[in-house]
């Protein structure tokens, strides 16, 4: 009981309250009721670029990655063209023997299992 009547008796209802002067307030709309000015109604050009900016994607703010994260896929262009006549860059499915064999025994397990 002596705790409570301590922190009762320095405590006391803040009844000041205050605008932070160094965080600046956008102000959407005006109220309903009252006429605003045409100087109050323009658009900050500095928020409305760094909003922008911060919208874009890290590769159409930065030339280069800016840490090691972003370097995988940052140049996304294939270095040369692609060709599928090119065996070198080119490798199409083949079948081999083996493969064959077990394309054929998983076709014949799953006709055997939808059978019962």
């Amino acid at each position: 009981s002596c705790g409570i009547n301590a922190e009762s008796g320095s405590s006391g209802i803040n009844a000041e309250y205050g605008v932070n002067p160094f965080k600046k307030m956008h102000v959407l709309a005006g109220k309903p009721n009252e006429a605003t000015a045409e100087e109050d109604a323009q658009e900050d050009d500095q928020y409305i670029n760094i909003f922008k900016k911060a919208r874009e994607l890290p590769t159409e703010k930065y030339e280069y990655p800016q840490t090691e994260s972003q370097s995988y896929g940052w140049f996304t262009t294939p270095l040369i063209d692609s060709d599928r006549s090119d065996i070198r860059l080119h490798h199409p499915r083949k079948m081999s023997e083996v493969t064959k064999y077990m394309d054929a025994a998983w076709r014949l397990k799953e006709q055997s299992e939808n059978m019962q």
